[in-house]
């Protein structure tokens, strides 16, 4: 369909900044970021801080004790008692401090590269200019309100109720996280248990005591391929052990043992069902004597299709063909924040930031291409949005 008059500027303001948008991304990828890093979550942060401070939009940082803090970007548009679109996004990254000075932002042949460039400090970026674009322009149906978390990358275990809340208030969510490769957005994703299991077993020397040892790798051994046998693809269930410590010596039998355990799911009811099953895995001993506990870590809810979904994402379709982008949804087996804001009731549409690939590797990287384009496909939804 046409633009209406409000649209073109919405969308020619937008076009008219793509060089002001890679300015702020390159200033927040150059910032370390990881989740476990507070002092640089709450550093990045303070770039779009200061990027609303500039626009003249109002923020609140909600402090939080261990992880970055939440920064709301406030609800600012008509009918301020009315439920805000929001839009929500993660700023903190999978990389170690020093992560951003060894690989800093640069662009080669049309792809922007650098620590969390696509996953997901790009979606902020377009968030943040999305919402000054309204700001400076008006033309939003409803109240327009921004959040962005700190801890995504390892399940949001401060922000969730933070994600919650700011769901529950809201009409819609749109999650900037990346684009698929595809070009498609994430319409459906996996949900995931990050669980920590830990085993005890009784030392001893393996040539001179060998008897009187208790091998708590021995019982690593078995629970793993326990575990494993979990797995059900047919029913999108997997079961990773990812990461396995134990023993103090070759020569020692060993006293202690821990393993990372990943479980992915489609359904919830296969989420409290196979974690059952886990526990009874590491309640049961395989070799006599050892003892184990299990902890979970963080969690995911998956994101799954709604009728309110359906119809955000249609609405959503429809304005991306009109911005020159065609547009499919798409499922994944990865997880997001996305998870938690539609379990709660609010239609949710994911993935509708510029699109990249790679991440969590060296060579993620985010298509320069599609900032633009991305952007006034969210603007144009936010505006046809009843």
């Amino acid at each position: 369909m046409a633009l209406t008059d409000a649209e073109k500027r919405i969308t020619n303001w937008l076009a008219e900044h793509q060089s002001a948008m890679l300015a702020l991304l390159e200033e927040a990828v150059n910032t370390d970021s990881g989740s476990y890093d507070k002092v640089g979550v709450d550093g990045c942060g303070a770039v779009f801080e200061r990027f609303f401070a500039r626009e003249g939009i109002a923020t609140r940082r909600e402090p939080l004790e261990v992880y970055g803090d939440a920064i709301h970007v406030l609800p600012a548009g008509t009918g301020a008692n009315e439920h805000p679109i929001l839009l929500m996004g993660h700023r903190d990254t999978v990389f170690p401090i020093g992560e951003a000075a060894r690989r800093p932002f640069r662009i080669e042949a049309g792809r922007a590269y650098g620590p969390g460039v696509s996953d997901m400090k790009s979606g902020l970026v377009i968030n943040a200019f999305v919402l000054a674009a309204f700001k400076h322009l008006g033309g939003a149906p409803r109240p327009l309100a921004g959040l962005i978390t700190s801890d995504e990358e390892i399940g949001s275990p401060a922000c969730r109720p933070v994600i919650e809340r700011a769901a529950r208030q809201a009409r819609a969510v749109f999650n900037s996280e990346p684009g698929r490769p595809t070009g498609n957005v994430v319409t459906a994703r996996k949900g995931g248990v990050f669980m920590a299991m830990t085993i005890s077993g009784r030392a001893s020397h393996s040539g001179g005591n060998f008897e009187h040892g208790i091998s708590a790798i021995g019982e690593l051994a078995h629970k793993i391929i326990a575990i494993h046998a979990l797995t059900d693809l047919p029913r999108g269930i997997t079961l990773n052990v990812g990461i396995v410590k134990g023993g103090e010596a070759v020569n020692m039998v060993a006293p202690s043992a821990e393993a990372a355990i990943d479980l992915r799911y489609k359904e919830p009811a296969d989420r409290d069902r196979i974690v059952a099953l886990i526990e009874e895995i590491v309640a049961k001993d395989f070799v006599a004597g050892t003892t184990a506990s299990l902890e979970i870590k963080g969690e995911f809810n998956p994101l799954n299709p709604t009728p309110g979904s359906d119809a955000l994402f249609r609405a959503y379709q429809a304005a991306a063909g009109d911005a020159g982008l065609k547009i499919e949804g798409e499922f994944s087996g990865g997880c997001a924040d996305s998870g938690f804001t539609s379990a709660v009731g609010c239609p949710t549409v994911c993935s509708v930031g510029p699109v990249g690939g790679k991440a969590h590797t060296h060579d993620e990287y985010m298509e320069v291409a599609s900032m633009v384009p991305r952007a006034q496909a969210l603007a144009l939804a936010i505006m046809r949005l009843d």
